[in-house]
């Protein structure tokens, strides 16, 4: 297994197609200036032994020994030794809706974006418990099957947008169903958890019969509301701004509102308890003092325990390309020279 033990540092590499847009600016001030001396076929023929093939190679050496120091800076590890851990703890499954109704804003910044602020403060309070991920719309898939690797699951929670799911809706049956489906196909009880976060406006199914059906496998359905019970406009987003709001066929602006009952319909069928989002409170430390009342039972994971630093290789191979570029001149070498025609040699006779 590789991780890298300065991740944030691989952000670096972005800075590439800023460098390659640089070197292309310079090239063209670089002709810019040599138009203004003269006629630019006469001035090349000046300078023979000039490159622009060599040029534009050394910056290539450049942009590889860029790649290969951010790559060492950031600490690549390579697990050496496997452990089977066991650990204490539940499995738990959080069903996020990610549909255009939680692009509301009556919850500050959005309901989506509230909902994924307090998805991540629930991981930093796990310790011992597995995570799932299911986000659902007119349809639920899973985005992260269950797993110790928190960081993993901030990653890909991190990537859930509204456009993950075209078909729209709001479908919390299909969303309690499939993240009951992606638990282990073990008999121990009483160790399962779904988190349902949504507005609670569910027009695909029977939600609540989901809800009991998943109670009598054993597992407990919380749901948290995102949003307030007075009706608000559903905007229309273009590059983190919004540039209107949804409209129905008779172009009435379409307005969506917390369905906190059904959300409690959920709940209760699914023996678990109801929570109320805020602006400043989501609700996540009612839910956790739950999971921690849950019985804990014995999960075996798979780690890498000791990891070997890897850093070394990617250094080398960068002062390698930096080296190339040290001793590569910017001129032909002997046997272009040679080609150059004679009266090159006499131009200035």
């Amino acid at each position: 297994m590789i991780r890298f033990a300065h991740l944030y540092l691989l952000y670096a590499l972005l800075l590439i197609p800023v460098f390659v847009g640089l070197y292309m600016w310079m090239i063209y001030q670089k002709k810019s200036a040599i138009r203004k001396l003269g006629n630019p076929e006469l001035i090349e023929r000046l300078m023979p032994s000039r490159s622009k093939g060599v040029s534009n190679l050394k910056f290539v050496f450049r942009m590889i020994a860029f790649v290969f120091l951010t790559l060492a800076l950031s600490g690549p590890q390579i697990g050496s030794k496997v452990e089977n851990v066991k650990r204490k703890g539940v499995d738990l499954v959080i069903a996020l809706d990610i549909s255009n109704s939680m692009l509301a804003q009556d919850i500050k910044p959005n309901r989506i974006d509230r909902a994924k602020q307090a998805i991540f403060k629930l991981i930093d309070k796990l310790e011992s418990d597995r995570i799932g991920l299911v986000v659902f719309a007119g349809k639920a898939f899973i985005q992260l099957p269950i797993t110790f690797d928190y960081g993993a699951a901030k990653m890909f929670l991190s990537k859930v947008r509204t456009e993950l799911i075209a078909e729209q809706g709001t479908a919390i049956g299909a969303a309690i169903e499939k993240a009951a489906s992606s638990f282990k196909n073990d008999k121990l009880k009483n160790n399962k958890a779904i988190i349902v976060i949504s507005d609670g406006e569910n027009h695909e199914d029977d939600a609540v019969e989901q809800a009991r059906i998943a109670k009598e496998s054993g597992i407990i359905v919380n749901t948290i509301g995102m949003g307030t019970l007075d009706k608000t406009p559903v905007p229309i987003m273009q590059n983190d701004f919004v540039i209107g709001y949804k409209k129905d066929i008779d172009g009435n602006t379409v307005l969506t509102q917390l369905n906190e009952v059904m959300l409690q319909q959920i709940a209760s069928a699914g023996s678990g308890i109801y929570v109320r989002a805020t602006t400043t409170d989501a609700g996540i430390d009612k839910i956790v003092d739950q999971i921690d009342k849950m019985e804990k039972h014995d999960m075996e994971s798979t780690i890498y325990s000791e990891y070997e630093e890897k850093y070394f290789y990617f250094l080398v191979f960068a002062l390698l390309f930096l080296l190339i570029d040290v001793f590569i001149f910017e001129r032909k070498h002997k046997w272009v020279n040679y080609l150059i025609p004679k009266w090159n040699k006499n131009l200035n006779k």
